[in-house]
C-alpha cells in the first residue's frame, strides 16, 4: 500500500472518531451524487410536458405509444444494468460511467431531431442503453464506509428529489423557450459536460477486490431479492402515476401545465426536509426495518388515496396536494434506503453486479409503468394505474414484512481503499 493510501487510511479512521464524514467521501459522494441526478433529468424534465407534446407528433395520438416512450428508457436500462455492473467490476468504474454517459448524449440527440413518436421512443431507448447507475451506486458504496453510506446514499435521493424539483419548474418553460427538441438536446450536452466531472472531480476509484462472487450467489440472496421487488414496484409505481398526473393537476386545481411547478417545487423540497427524521432514526437506533416498512405502508395509503380522490368529479385540489407530498416522503425514504442496504448486504466483491440486478429491476418499474400506465388509462381509465400500485404495494408489504433487521452500524470501521 503507497504512503497516499496510508494517510487516506488515517484521515478517514481520524475522521470515523469525529462521527463524521472524510472530505474524500463528501466529495465522492457528491460529486457521484450529481452524475445520478443528471441521468435522472433526461427522465424528469419529459414527465411535465411530453404527454402534451406528443399530440404534436405524428403518431403520438396512441396514448399507448406515448407511455412506451416514456417507459422505454427504463426497459433499455434494464437490458444494461447488470453488464455494466459486471464491467465496472472487472474494468473499473470510472471507464463504465463514461461510456455510459456518451452513450446517453447520442440518443439524446436522436431524440431531439424526431419528428414520429417512432424516433422519440427510438432515442430514448439509446438514451437508456447508458445505463450507469449501478456503476456510480457501487462507486459510492466503495467511496464510503459502511456508517456513512446511508448519508451518501440520502446525498443521491436528495440529489434526485432537487432535480425532480428543478424538472418541474424548468421543463414547461424550456418547453416554451426551446421545445422538447431542445430539452433534449440540453440533456445531451450535460451529458458530455459530465464526464469532466467523472474524470476530473470525481476522486480516484478505491482499489477492486482481487476474487469475484458468482452471480448465482448474488440471485440466491433472499434480501436482495425483497428489496429487488422493492425498487421495481416503486418505480413502476411513481411512473405509472405521472402519466395520470399532469392531466389531474389540471383537472381538479384548475392550474395550466406551465404553473405546476408551483405544487412540485415546495411538496418535493418540503418531502425530502420530513423525510431526514426517520432516516436519521432508523440509522441511529437500528430501525431500519421499521422505518422501511413503514414507509411502504404509507405508499399503499397514497394509492388507496389517489384512487378514491381520481375516481370522483368532485375533489378539492388539497387532498391531490396532501396525497404528493405524503408520496414523495414515502419515495425519498425509500430511495434513500434501498441502495445502501444492497451495498451492505451484497458481496463485497459483487458489489457492482448486485446493483447491476437491483437498478436492472428499477428500471423494468420505470418502463412497465410508462407502457402499462398509459395502456391503463387508454383502456381502463385514470384512476386504474393507482389500482396497479396499491395491488404491487400490498405484495411489497407482505415481502418486507419478513426481511431481516440489519444491526446497527458500529461508529468505527476501516475506511474504503
Amino acid at each position: 500500500m503507497s504512503s497516499s493510501q496510508l494517510n487516506e487510511v488515517e484521515n478517514e479512521v481520524n475522521s470515523g472518531l469525529d462521527g463524521g464524514m472524510s472530505r474524500s467521501e463528501i466529495r465522492a459522494s457528491a460529486s457521484l451524487a450529481s452524475i445520478f441526478a443528471l441521468r435522472m433529468l433526461g427522465l424528469f424534465l419529459i414527465l411535465p410536458v411530453f404527454a402534451v407534446y406528443a399530440k404534436s407528433l405524428s403518431g403520438g395520438q396512441n396514448v399507448t405509444l406515448v407511455g412506451l416512450a416514456m417507459g422505454i428508457y427504463g426497459l433499455t436500462q434494464a437490458c444494461g444494468q447488470i453488464p455494466y455492473g459486471i464491467a465496472s467490476d472487472r474494468f473499473g468504474r470510472k471507464p463504465v460511467i463514461v461510456i455510459g454517459l456518451i452513450v446517453f448524449a447520442f440518443g439524446s440527440f436522436i431524440a431531439a431531431g424526431a419528428d414520429h413518436i417512432g424516433w422519440v421512443i427510438f432515442g430514448r431507448a439509446v438514451q437508456g442503453a447508458g445505463a450507469i447507475s449501478a456503476a456510480v451506486t457501487a462507486f459510492i458504496a466503495d467511496s464510503t464506509r459502511e456508517q456513512h453510506r446511508i448519508k451518501a446514499m440520502a446525498m443521491v435521493g436528495g440529489s434526485i428529489g432537487l432535480t425532480f424539483a428543478a424538472s418541474m419548474v424548468l421543463s414547461p418553460l424550456l418547453y416554451q423557450a426551446i421545445g422538447m427538441g431542445g430539452i433534449f438536446a440540453l440533456t445531451g450536452i450535460l451529458s458530455l459536460l459530465a464526464i469532466m466531472v467523472v474524470l476530473y472531480v470525481v476522486p480516484a476509484a478505491p482499489a477492486l477486490p482481487p476474487t469475484r462472487a458468482s452471480m448465482r450467489e448474488v440471485l440466491k440472496n433472499g434480501q436482495l431479492m425483497r428489496l429487488n421487488y422493492g425498487v421495481f414496484a416503486l418505480h413502476m409505481t411513481q411512473m405509472a402515476m405521472f402519466v395520470v398526473m399532469p392531466a389531474a393537476l389540471i383537472r381538479f386545481a384548475h392550474l395550466p401545465l406551465a404553473q405546476h411547478w408551483k405544487i412540485y417545487l415546495p411538496v418535493v423540497a418540503i418531502s425530502f426536509l420530513l423525510m431526514l427524521p426517520p432516516i436519521f432514526i432508523s440509522e441511529k437506533h437500528g430501525k431500519s426495518k421499521q422505518v422501511f416498512v413503514g414507509a411502504i405502508a404509507l405508499l399503499l395509503l397514497v394509492q388507496i388515496g389517489m384512487w378514491f380522490t381520481l375516481s370522483r368529479d368532485q375533489v378539492h385540489w388539497s387532498w391531490l396536494i396532501g396525497l404528493l407530498l405524503a408520496f414523495f416522503v414515502a419515495f425519498n425514504i425509500l430511495e434513500a434506503s434501498q441502495p445502501s442496504l444492497v451495498s451492505r448486504i451484497a458481496p463485497p466483491s459483487a458489489k457492482g453486479a448486485a446493483l447491476g440486478v437491483y437498478n436492472t429491476l428499477q428500471a423494468l418499474g420505470l418502463f412497465c409503468g410508462g407502457a402499462f400506465g398509459g395502456w391503463l388509462v387508454q383502456h381502463e381509465g385514470p384512476s386504474s394505474v393507482f389500482i396497479l400500485g396499491a395491488s404491487l404495494s400490498i405484495v411489497w408489504l407482505i415481502i418486507a414484512a419478513t426481511m431481516q433487521n440489519l444491526p446497527r452500524r458500529s461508529h468505527v470501521q476501516t475506511a474504503a481503499v
